[in-house]
């Protein structure tokens, strides 16, 4: 019995290791790309201002699923993007569908203090 255990277990060392040399042969070599920026900057900075948005939607609504957020705090936190996205649609009214650079300053500090805002209600101590 115990060389019937061997030569299962060499054969399936061999096809293990035969598979992987085959998938290996079959995915085309690519060089492997960080998931985040090489820079230091941060990684929302290359998001844009919609996924960016809807990023902040989703750690809301993970906040009230969880517990976390008191639905004060999320009506709170929901107006604020709210407004963020008043002054995106008003920006980009007034220039054609576009944001000028300066506009996209102006809302990524937003989105930044709103980010913050976030994190905050979510982790204050003390309260939950």
């Amino acid at each position: 019995m115990k060389h019937i255990h061997w030569i299962f277990s060499a054969g399936a060392s061999i096809l293990l290791a035969s598979g992987f040399a085959v998938a290996q042969a079959v995915t085309p070599a690519t060089p492997a790309t960080p998931a985040t920026p090489a820079t230091n900057t941060p990684a929302h900075k290359h998001l844009n201002i919609n996924q960016r948005e809807e990023n902040q939607q989703d750690r809301i609504a993970q906040g009230i699923k969880s517990g976390k957020l008191t639905p004060g705090d999320a009506a709170q936190l929901e107006k604020q993007q709210q407004r963020i996205d008043n002054k995106v649609a008003a920006d980009r009214a007034a220039n054609g569908g576009k944001l000028t650079k300066k506009e996209r300053q102006q809302i990524r500090r937003r989105q930044n203090r709103a980010n913050h805002n976030i994190y905050k209600e979510k982790h204050e101590s003390g309260r939950r």
